[in-house]
């Protein structure tokens, strides 16, 4: 490859795997900061993981510019976390929303198009909109973990990412949902109160339900579909 034309979402990060590989989440995100910011930014879904990343960014580099992908269909309580993690950290997570408003879109479509087809749905309301606001940046921190899925078990702690053109950084990526609860209780961190009413994972509202007690923790996302992900993280480099 011409290195005139190298990007880091085209570099070689076995090396930095391997020196990550028994790194802190905290360790991980100071890594980060140090290799991309300014041109580092972070989506969050304001699901615990999320709030746990932005307590660590509060305390590393709190000047990181952190968004969440607005849909219109946020249940209030993440809206009223996004205003908790504000008061608490001084972060103002950015709102990145659709081209259309819910009312514009669904007037579009004829109704709400996430009873007929989920899928574009997400790709409108939330693909589009987070291509949209990677641009300019080298690299994204997400909040994934290894155990959610099956994509995300295939991630590397830090890599390109085709999909968006960019690299991406997993600082939980090896935690446990048991890893990421005793840190928040033991820190005293935000967190949105659906967690606990039996809602494991929280997205939308039209497609979150709660789940039943041993279920999958993602079996209340788009439930009674064989979808368990939007798009976001799929291993998938097409639109979907």
């Amino acid at each position: 490859m011409n290195p005139a034309l190298a990007t880091p979402a085209t570099e070689d990060w076995t090396e930095a795997n391997a020196h990550l590989a028994g790194a802190t989440p905290s360790e991980i995100v100071q890594w980060a900061v140090e290799r991309f910011h300014p041109r580092l930014t972070m989506a969050t879904a304001f699901g615990p993981e999320g709030c746990i990343l932005l307590h660590m960014l509060a305390e590393i580099e709190p000047k990181v510019r952190v968004f969440n992908l607005d849909t219109g269909y946020q249940f209030p309580e993440t809206l009223e976390l996004r205003d908790r993690i504000a008061d608490r950290y001084g972060i103002e997570v950015e709102m990145v929303g659709a081209d259309l408003s819910v009312p514009e879109y669904e007037a579009k479509h004829g109704g709400p198009l996430y009873v007929a087809n989920s899928d574009q749905c997400c790709y409108d309301r939330k693909i589009v909109p987070l291509r949209r606001a990677l641009v300019g940046y080298d690299a994204w921190i997400t909040a994934i973990r290894a155990d959610q899925s099956r994509d995300r078990a295939a991630a590397p702690i830090v890599g390109p990412d085709p999909k968006f053109g960019l690299v991406k950084v997993n600082p939980l990526l090896r935690w446990t949902k048991r890893d990421v609860w005793a840190f928040i209780a033991a820190h005293d961190v935000p967190y949105n109160p659906l967690h606990d009413r039996g809602y494991p994972s929280i997205g939308c509202w039209p497609c979150t339900k709660p789940v039943a007690a041993g279920d999958d923790d993602r079996a209340g996302r788009w439930a009674g579909q064989a979808k368990t992900e939007c798009g976001l993280h799929s291993l998938d480099s097409s639109q979907l």
